[in-house]
């Protein structure tokens, strides 16, 4: 039995490689078709054909989060494939190597939020524009989890543009739960520790012995998997999660324990 109803529609953003990928997978076990949409072309049109290889109904959608009319193109082709859009993953991120909070550029601070904060935004904007106006399934009209980060929760040193970001996702995603929950669509996020993704790996330089030492902040040492946030994420827009609104889901194995 899966966690999704039949014929749910799931739109991840950032799907080609990482987390957003394996929600694209987990999304598609549980029984929804499944657009992946990306900035990668190549990567996006690979996890569709992986998805399919499967069994499921996927499609591909180019997108630049950064810009509104991207991302209104992107719910416009999701409807126009599948008719209407029961769960949005809003997963598109980007990460910099560790800096001093005053060697940070300006530039650097404002690409960063416009990706991990502005690109949610604009994304929620649209969804919940199709969700609201959508009929609804078993009195439900939407679920959306944005990626937030344990940065979302705790400082990340050497990162202060992205824990502002993250910190930000939070608060759109608060809004959102509290002003559309009474109209079917829950909103929530989750906040993954460090997880074993090629981002992860590229931005924080784990052949500087950055990996013992995030090791050692986690009971067990151990890190994350992909599919460990994305079935959290697919929970969260399952129906055994319909009381679960404007919360941010920590997981991270116990790094951040309140």
């Amino acid at each position: 039995m899966t966690r999704l109803h039949e014929g749910h529609v799931a739109l991840v953003t950032g799907a080609a490689q990482g987390i957003g990928a394996a929600a694209a997978e987990v999304f598609a076990r549980e029984g929804a078709k499944v657009v992946v949409a990306d900035a990668k072309v190549d990567g996006g049109l690979e996890r569709v054909e992986s998805l399919r290889a499967g069994g499921a109904e996927a499609e591909f959608v180019e997108v630049d989060v950064t810009r509104e009319d991207s991302v209104a193109a992107m719910v416009e082709r999701c409807v126009e494939l599948y008719g209407r859009l029961d769960c949005a993953m809003n997963n598109a991120g980007i990460t910099d190597p560790m800096h001093p909070f005053d060697e940070l550029t300006l530039e650097n601070w404002e690409r960063m939020i416009a990706v991990n904060l502005t690109g949610v935004f604009l994304c929620m904007k649209h969804e919940l524009r199709q969700m609201a106006g959508q009929e609804p399934r078993d009195g439900r009209r939407g679920a959306i989890v944005n990626t937030s980060s344990g940065a979302g929760i705790v400082p990340a040193p050497g990162q202060p543009h992205y824990t502002a970001a993250k910190h930000g996702v939070l608060g759109l995603t608060k809004v959102a739960g509290s002003e559309y929950y009474a109209r079917g669509i829950r909103a929530n996020a989750i906040c993954p520790g460090v997880t074993e993704t090629p981002m992860v790996r590229q931005s924080i330089g784990f052949n500087q012995g950055a990996e013992e030492k995030l090791r050692s902040t986690v009971p067990g040492g151990e890190f994350g998997r992909p599919e460990d946030v994305a079935s959290a994420a697919v929970w969260l827009c399952s129906e055994q999660a319909r009381w679960v609104n404007g919360q941010g889901l920590i997981v991270d194995g116990g790094g951040v324990m309140r």
